[in-house]
């Protein structure tokens, strides 16, 4: 049965929504933590270190921070497996060019697959400079999240990677939260401009909650 519904077209779009929604929701918590680096550098570690804190004593030291990153690699996988198989499937559909142009769609709708693509190449480089510290371009400290997210919004490039990315997060939600109401049932005539706009915003905020940060180590405000 689950085999089934994962193979159908209808299958796969609901894995890409329901997994979407997953990244969403930490989205939207990633960003107000990363806000907290405005409160000084105390309030940035203490909140860095009470993530690996959270659940205990009941949760051993970081269990919880694992569960969730286990969550984001499964969502992660999904997603990214659900859009290419759907994509090859659209391809084979129509191996032949239409005849006439179609009707131009959206920025976002147009860059979707090339958005994933850069949003997937970022979640690795984020990792290996601000997890693991393996291409970190300073000193990288164990225990000190704010000097080491100092360090790598001092360098120019890695500013223009950190923002490229979140420019392309924006449109992808911008697209893909509707795209996920139209999959699961909840747009309708009466609820298509809610939706809209709710996307909109959406991409709107964390677009510039994310770029908020390293745009305050250029400006000299968080330092």
């Amino acid at each position: 049965m689950a085999r089934t519904v994962w193979d159908s077209t209808v299958g796969k779009k609901t894995v890409m929504a329901v997994s979407g929604l997953v990244m969403l929701l930490y989205l939207v918590a990633h960003m107000i933590g990363n806000l907290k680096i405005y409160f000084g550098t105390e309030e940035f570690n203490h909140y860095a270190h009470w993530l690996r804190t959270v659940g205990e004593p009941f949760m051993h030291y970081e269990w919880t921070l694992w569960l969730i990153r286990v969550v984001l690699v499964v969502a992660v996988v999904a997603h990214a497996v659900s859009a290419y198989q759907l994509s090859r499937r659209d391809i084979k559909a129509r191996p032949s060019k239409y005849v006439h142009r179609k009707p131009r769609s959206s920025y976002a709708t147009r860059t979707m697959r090339w958005g994933g693509i850069i949003l997937g190449l970022f979640i690795v480089w984020h990792i290996l400079d601000l997890t693991t510290g393996t291409v970190h371009s300073g000193g990288f400290e164990t225990g000190k999240p704010y000097q080491n997210v100092v360090d790598t919004f001092s360098t120019w490039y890695g500013n223009v990677i950190y923002i490229v990315a979140m420019l392309a997060l924006g449109l992808h939600i911008r697209h893909g939260f509707w795209s996920a109401a139209q999959t699961l049932g909840a747009a309708s005539r009466t609820r298509d401009r809610a939706l809209k706009t709710t996307a909109n915003v959406l991409a709107l905020l964390l677009t510039i909650g994310f770029v908020a940060v390293p745009v305050g180590v250029m400006t000299g405000v968080v330092s």
